[in-house]
């Protein structure tokens, strides 16, 4: 077994202009000050890292683990969500993802996939030099469009879909390998690696690479309605990052599963802050304790009624008061004996 490490907070939804969610330090004074021991960056947030400098420079990465490291913080994890999502987008949704591109590659395309590869590639050699070994992501998505089967899916399709994403991330997964660092997808909606069904078709297709792993967020199951406690179960040995992130499903005689196009606040299922929502963090925290999972509990903060300075308040305690230290002795071994191979032989009757 293995104790978790924690409390960490990623910090993409804390951003902000005013101070001190500006800037590095601020939010690394701000996070050490509510109790949080590690910080999850998103590098698509320049006032945070310099992705390009940090995939080039060792001294860089070491002068910005230095800063973090001041205020008594650790690095847990990169992030490159939102460049992830563009390794695979759909035409249906080129528009609305555009939005995850700089200006220069909005409205191609191409180039903006080719753009996001590369940021996802930079990543590998950044959280090398960084001295990280697992790295959070988002698969993108060519089939997500047609996740409910109307009109019907033409044979085969599914297997195309896998196999393009295989495609477009193997080259990736490479250059992870090449830098000894795990890929860690968030299992999403919205996503093609959306569920257990849709990781193990993707690790098929590539072969089951062995940098492909899951980043587990029990809430986006909570909307899928999926065992979350038995996922564990089953794919533990491929979970290396964990969100800390509840939420909640009330289904309602008007609105289920999809929402009804509603805001998140009126929707069925819908994120909460840690500890509001219906997810078992007792169990899951026992679950991935008792696997041995290495990973860093973090928070992530998506609530649709709490504010995030008083999720991230809330969520230091909380996280905290959830690791299980590990045991390295069985309840009782008090009233053991040596081995004697005799006796035992008596008690077996041999």
């Amino acid at each position: 077994m293995k104790t978790i490490k924690g409390p960490g907070i990623f910090l993409a939804q804390f951003m902000g202009k005013e101070a001190p969610f500006n800037s590095l330090e601020g939010l690394c004074k701000w996070s050490a000050d509510l109790g949080y021991k590690g910080i999850q960056i998103p590098t698509w947030e320049t006032r945070l890292i310099n992705l390009d400098l940090a995939a080039e420079s060792k001294t860089y990465c070491d002068e910005l683990k230095g800063i973090i490291q001041s205020y008594g913080l650790k690095i847990t994890e990169l992030s490159t969500h939102l460049q992830g999502q563009l390794v695979a987008v759909h035409p249906a949704y080129d528009l609305m993802f555009d939005n995850f591109a700089p200006d220069t590659y909005k409205n191609n395309p191409k180039k903006r996939t080719e753009w996001a590869v590369s940021q996802v590639k930079k990543a590998a050699t950044a959280s090398k030099n960084l001295g990280l070994n697992v790295h959070g992501t988002f698969s993108g998505a060519l089939l997500w469009h047609t996740a409910h089967p109307w009109p019907q899916r033409p044979e085969g399709l599914v297997e195309m879909g896998f196999k393009e994403l295989a495609k477009r991330w193997l080259p990736i997964l490479n250059v992870f390998d090449e830098n000894g660092v795990d890929v860690c997808y968030e299992i999403h909606p919205g996503e093609d690696l959306h569920d257990g069904v849709t990781f193990e078709r993707f690790l098929e297709a590539t072969g089951n690479h062995k940098r492909v792993n899951i980043l587990y967020d029990p809430s986006h199951f909570i909307l899928q309605q999926l065992n979350y406690v038995q996922y564990i179960d089953y794919y533990h040995q491929f979970i290396k990052m964990f969100h800390v992130k509840d939420a909640e499903f009330n289904a309602t005689g008007k609105s289920g599963t999809f929402g009804g196009y509603q805001n998140w606040k009126d929707r069925a299922g819908r994120y909460r802050s840690p500890g509001d929502g219906q997810i078992d963090f007792k169990t899951i925290f026992s679950k991935l304790t008792q696997y041995g999972c290495d990973v860093w509990a973090v928070m992530e903060w998506e609530c649709c009624i709490k504010s995030p300075e008083q999720g991230a308040l809330e969520g230091a305690a909380f996280i905290q008061s959830h690791i299980i230290e590990a045991t390295e002795k069985a309840f009782d071994d008090f009233a053991g004996a040596e081995i004697d191979n005799e006796k035992l032989k008596k008690i077996l009757g041999i």
